[in-house]
């Protein structure tokens, strides 16, 4: 089974020995948005949600006879969570990754020289998407004020804590590919680093052991899932990099793209830290300890995706559901010259510009809903392209992209991201590529697969792209650079 405890939702999903789905449920994850530029979770939102879903996909599979093996947990990754450990008390909502507070922070640290040093330590740059400036701030907020055992972590040590037992004895741990996502994480150690911690004002002692990606993290706990009382929980990645699993991106070259709330490029870099390129991060892809070897990536990191489909959904109210908006947009040839820049939160790859806001624009009197549909599928196209020219600018060989999330169900999508990015686009078989990675690693960890090519097998695509004329998809392009010009 897979926990995906994601940004917009929380999803639970059993597969079969041969990956393939056999049960999932849903429910949908409140935002909170305090002021421009602000998102929150509740971290008790995400524990009920996560608790809800597994207990209703357990049992379905109690009543169709299935026996769970192991259970994988997979995370939104730098979303920053505080709270007691010997109460279980928050005084302050989860920070989203999402979110642009610490931008002062960053530009401080940047002022002071430090940019070089957290890129050597961490693969990391500078930029509130990360979990370290989170926890500075929480902490200055005074969110852990009179915590008896205090309590800096990510949204993995936090359900790890919960479903192990809580403040019954839960396990507070974490493993090498969240932790990497902190700026708090020494990439070559693979555990925290003094330096950092001192850097950022982050106590050591808040933070989560540091353990495998492939480790037995605990069982879970009768009182909190009954359903699942004693279930090993054996395998936990940032769910970027379980979907990099679940593509069976395995060798070093191989790369994938998510388009989920937001869209993400991972690029398998290797058994040792990748060197510093321009625009992208060095992150870990996962550490399988016993099970198999270390990985490194590349990443490029958009933070709005499907977040922009949701906006035009509940803001705009221009569609009724999210899965209207590739009919729509393939229902007009062209955006009539509407170019839509998605950033809400700023702009990642390569651009790095935390004080980035959104643009719609070319818009005339005759522009339709259809034409805005339509400019912001290219945008998420374009958000990607971007980041593939990062990659070969840094001098990597890409042959394919492998597509997952949700909106990789557009053919639209995928064919404008082959001829715009000069690569065959292959869709998986699976869009859930981030469970099955968590579900599949949680396998590894209990024998369920001899190895990682009897996991690489498993992997099959539905549809593959392949680049068509890029004239006019060039242009389109380059007007849109223009546009993030104006963001």
């Amino acid at each position: 089974m897979a926990l995906d405890a994601g940004t917009t939702g929380v999803r639970s999903v059993a597969f079969s020995l041969a990956a393939d789905v056999v049960a999932s449920a849903y429910r949908e994850l409140p935002q909170h948005f305090p002021r421009p530029g602000e998102v929150e979770h509740d971290p008790t939102d995400i524990a009920a949600l996560a608790v809800a879903t597994l207990r209703e996909v357990a049992r379905h599979l109690r009543e169709e006879g299935h026996q769970v093996l192991a259970l994988g947990i997979t995370n939104q990754r730098e979303t920053t969570v505080a709270f007691d450990r010997a109460t279980g008390a928050h005084r302050h909502r989860a920070i989203v990754w999402q979110d642009r507070r610490t931008a002062p922070l960053c530009d401080a640290l940047a002022a002071r020289g430090a940019l070089d040093e957290v890129r050597a330590t961490t693969g990391l740059v500078l930029d509130p998407y990360f979990s370290g400036t989170k926890m500075r701030w929480l902490q200055d907020a005074g969110a852990l004020q009179d915590a008896a055992r205090p309590a800096l972590c990510t949204v993995d040590t936090y359900l790890l804590w919960t479903l192990t037992g809580g403040v019954d004895g839960g396990a507070y741990v974490t493993e090498a590919s969240n932790a990497s996502r902190t700026m708090l994480l020494d990439l070559t150690t693979l555990d925290w680093s003094p330096a950092m911690c001192q850097l950022l004002g982050v106590p050591v002692h808040a933070l989560a052991e540091v353990r495998p990606s492939a480790s037995h993290f605990g069982v879970v706990a009768r009182d909190v899932v009954p359903e699942l009382a004693g279930v090993p929980i054996t395998g936990v990645l940032g769910d970027q990099q379980a979907a990099l699993f679940g593509q069976a991106c395995f060798r070093p070259g191989m790369i994938k793209a998510t388009y989920g709330t937001g869209s993400f490029l991972l690029a398998h870099a290797g058994p040792v830290p990748p060197a510093p390129r321009a625009g992208l991060l060095s992150t870990v892809a996962w550490d399988l300890g016993a099970f198999g070897p270390t990985g490194y990536a590349y990443e490029g990191s958009a933070f709005v995706a499907g977040a922009a489909i949701q906006w035009l959904r509940d803001e705009l109210g221009l569609i009724s559901s999210s899965e209207e908006i590739g009919p729509l947009a393939a229902s007009v040839p062209d955006s009539g010259g509407v170019l839509f820049v998605p950033a809400f939160t700023g702009l990642g790859s390569p651009w790095w510009r935390s004080d980035a806001r959104g643009v719609l624009m070319g818009l005339s009197r005759g522009s339709t809903r259809a034409q805005i549909a339509r400019a912001v599928v290219e945008s998420l196209a374009y958000q990607v392209r971007a980041m593939t020219d990062a990659f070969v600018d840094g001098g990597l060989v890409l042959a394919e992209l492998r597509a997952d999330g949700g909106a990789a169900a557009m053919d639209l999508l995928l064919q404008l991201q082959a001829t715009l990015s000069r690569l065959s686009v292959r869709r998986s078989a699976s869009l859930e590529a981030t469970a099955r990675g968590a579900a599949t690693v949680a396998g590894l960890s209990v024998g369920a697969y001899r190895d990682l090519d009897e996991v690489a097998a498993l992997w099959a695509s539905t549809r593959d792209f392949v680049p068509e004329e890029p004239l006019f998809a060039d242009l389109g392009y380059d007007a849109w650079l223009r546009a993030v010009s104006h963001a």
